[in-house]
Parts: C-alpha cells; structure tokens; sequence
C-alpha cells in the first residue's frame, strides 16, 4: 500500500480565506474559475517571498526535502500568476499539512506554539484526498490519468494514452481517451495543460516531472495503481490511496542505467 503524504509544517495561517478581483461584480466572481492554493504552498510563499528565506531554509522549516519544497513553491507562484494575470478568483484551503507546536521561537519562525483553535474552520489538514472531495464540488475541472487497457498505468514518462474525465459538481460528467502522439517526458506536462487538465493521476513519475505539472499548476496524486475509473471515483469521493513521494522506477528494469540512460531522459526527469 502506498505510503501517505508526509505533512508538511506549517507556522502561519493566512488571515483571508479568499481574493477576488475588485473591478468585477459579485455575480461575475461567481462565474469565473477558481483557483485553490493549499496551505502548505501558501507557507512556501510566505516563506520565500515575504521572510526572505531560501528554498533550502524553507524546506527546513517546512520539514520537507528541497526539492519537495521547490515544487511546492513553483505550483504556488503559478497560481497566484494566473489570478493576477486572468483576474481569476483564489481560495486557499486544505494540503498537507500540520500546524507547528514548537515553544515560542524553538522552531525560528518566531509565531509559535500554535492554538489548536487557530485550526478552527480550515478544511483537510493532512487529508488530501478528501479535501479535493470536498473542494470538487460545485467546480468544473478536469482529471487526467496515465491509462492502459483501462488501468492506471504506472510510468509517466512513457504514457502513450491519457483518460480524462470531465467533473462538474463532484461528479463525473464524461470521459475520452487522448493519445499523447509520442509525447514523452517533459512534452507530457505541456500536453496536459493543453488539454485544461487541472489534475493527475499516475504511478510512478520523475521529479523533472513533478517540477514541470507544478509549473503547470496541476495537482498531482502519484502512486495509484488499478482500475483508472475507480481511481478517479476513489479521489471524488475523498478515498483515494496515492503516494505523493512515488518515483518512476522502469530504468532500473529495462536497462539497468546503462550507457543508453541519457536517451530516455533520465536526468530530465529524475528517475530514480
């Protein structure tokens, strides 16, 4: 069974919920798409961007590996980009993540220790999954998954299909089968956003191309394995098993990392 995410530590939380253009009414508000920034990108921006604090300093702060970091702080950057650029709507909420407990200063953020009451109304600490459940409601969005003869299949970088299924109102409202036409690798993550995917579902994947569907903005639940439909019904009803640590492994078994490495791309997406 895959292992769950590991949460990420958190020290402050934002005291608005949501932001919206103010040249627009309420009624074009409601129409326009949002964006959900979770509560641990939002950290890794308050951290980078307003402390000052390197991506290094803040994947210690967060308890994460830099690269963890780094790809948590490029899908934020990419959210809060797109609302500024397309006057899109952002509400932040859920993630993985726990709110810090250290003693006053022992953590160095210098706002700890934390009130359990500071959680109060703030959906999915740690429950990623059913978060989206619950944020999958009322939304049209997208979900792609790495697909074979109607499973998921289990390495990014060589999906030759995709299935993605329209969701509207935490249901799913159709569903078709795209053909990546010898997209590999880093190509895979600009075919998705292509085709307004905001999520995926795989088995193993490369960390070049977690960066890249971070990039992206496209959220992603990694080591799924199964019936592909079950897996998308599984994460809209807040049950889905995934590991967001999972790495893509086919190297070692097709060629052991031999002389020929370089021509599948294994520095661009960090097989391991």
């Amino acid at each position: 069974m895959p292992r769950p995410c590991k949460r990420r530590r958190i020290c402050a939380l934002p005291e608005n919920r949501s932001f919206a253009p103010v040249n627009g009414n309420a009624e074009s508000c409601e129409e326009k798409e949002m964006i959900i920034m979770t509560l641990d990108e939002y950290e890794a921006v308050r951290l980078i961007d307003l402390e000052g604090l390197s991506q290094e300093e803040c994947a210690g702060r967060m308890e994460v590996a830099r690269t963890t970091a780094q790809a948590i702080y490029n899908s934020a950057r990419t959210k809060l980009a797109r609302c500024l650029v397309e006057g899109l709507v952002l509400k932040i909420e859920g993630g993985q993540y726990r709110l810090c407990q250290s003693e006053a200063g022992s953590c160095g953020c210098g706002r700890c220790p934390r009130r359990a009451a500071q959680s109060d109304g703030w959906p999915g600490s740690g429950e990623g999954a059913s978060v989206f459940a619950e944020r999958a409601g009322g939304i049209r969005m997208k979900i792609a998954v790495t697909y074979e003869n109607g499973e998921v299949f289990q390495h990014f970088g060589h999906s030759e299909q995709f299935k993605i299924y329209e969701v509207q109102d935490g249901k799913i409202a159709g569903a078709e089968v795209v053909d990546t036409n010898g997209s590999g690798h880093g190509a895979l993550a600009g075919f998705l956003q292509a085709h307004q995917v905001d999520t995926l579902i795989c088995g193993g994947i490369g960390m070049g191309a977690k960066n890249a569907l971070a990039e992206a903005g496209i959220t992603l639940y990694g080591g799924v394995s199964g019936n592909a439909d079950q897996a998308v019904q599984a994460l809209l009803d807040g049950k889905l098993n995934y590991n967001s640590d999972a790495t893509c492994s086919h190297h070692d078994h097709e060629h052991g990392h031999s002389g020929s490495c370089g021509d599948h791309g294994c520095g661009e997406h960090g097989c391991h």
